[in-house]
């Protein structure tokens, strides 16, 4: 469930604050009357993200087993690489997430209405298709559909109640250490998504190996147990994976996790200047009788 709700929080604040941004600027810059074009582009993205979610959940329940695990693992695979690519995008784009809003706003504006309901539309379409697909894998991995809903409705409750505030100027907060710190947990949250799917696709005799496992813990942490049951939850834990699904977990999340909380690895050291040598003009004789 908290994972969930951490997917629900981060997904839905990044929604909150694009939209937050879209109506301040457009009150403050007296387009008031602009407001309804942005509003009805929420609406259609809320409203496909609901349908690619519902999608999902009904057109592969009368599918085989082997091929509900085979759509099931190779959209687990999809989903952390659009989850991956998002905390990476936002940590570069977080301080400076204002300004690229509303260089695209004006441009909206100077193009019409319908250029604002696209706007607004990509703007918080994006978020909701990423968390229906990775919601909609959490679920399936759990089992259990009530505590991972219940859990992602929270995290966007939280983050509507929390754009609000940041448009009412109440709250301030350092958004680049906050997505940093969310997008450190979504990769470990990621890593155990990945696993799961390589187990589906294995189930699906996609990938073989599915016998081969590391090791088997089910004794000490029981799958049915409150604390089994909450670790895989939380991080799609299971005490007996396989070979593959253990060198994947760590194949993803240690390259992964280090170069998202050490961006300095990524970046090359500039060059200091090469030392100026050219020579010196000489001076200008001077004239007679100066």
């Amino acid at each position: 469930m908290f994972s969930n709700y951490l997917i629900g929080l981060r997904e839905g604040l990044e929604a909150s604050l694009v939209v937050c941004i879209l109506v301040a600027y457009l009150v403050k810059t007296g387009h008031r009357d602009k407001l309804v074009p942005i509003w009805l582009g929420v609406g259609i993205a809320a409203a496909v993200s609901l349908g690619f979610g519902a999608a999902l959940e009904f057109g592969t329940q009368e599918l085989t087993f082997q091929a509900q695990e085979a759509i099931g693992g190779s959209l687990s695979i999809v989903a952390v690489g659009l989850v991956t690519w998002m905390v990476f995008w936002m940590r570069r784009t977080a301080r400076h997430l204002k300004a690229e809003l509303h260089g695209k706003l004006d441009a909206a504006l100077a193009m019409g209405t319908g250029a604002l309901v696209t706007t607004a539309f990509l703007a918080v379409g994006r978020e909701g298709i990423e968390t229906s697909l990775f919601v909609w894998r959490s679920v399936k991995a759990a089992g259990d559909g009530a505590g991972p809903l219940t859990g992602v409705l929270l995290g966007i409750a939280s983050s509507v109640l929390l754009g609000y505030l940041f448009y009412r100027g109440a709250l301030r907060i350092d958004l680049a250490k906050f997505f940093t710190w969310t997008g450190g947990m979504l990769v470990v949250v990621a890593a155990g998504v990945l696993a799961y799917g390589v187990h589906d696709l294995q189930e699906a005799d996609f990938v073989p190996g599915l016998q081969d496992r590391a090791f088997d813990i089910s004794a000490t942490i029981p799958p049915d147990s409150w604390y089994g049951t909450l670790l895989k939850g939380t991080f799609n834990f299971q005490p007996d994976p396989t070979w593959l699904q253990v060198a994947v977990w760590a194949l993803y999340l240690v390259p992964t996790l280090t170069l998202f909380l050490a961006p300095q690895l990524g970046r090359r050291t500039p060059k200091p200047p090469a030392p100026d040598t050219t020579p010196a003009p000489a001076a200008a004789p001077a004239e007679p009788g100066a």
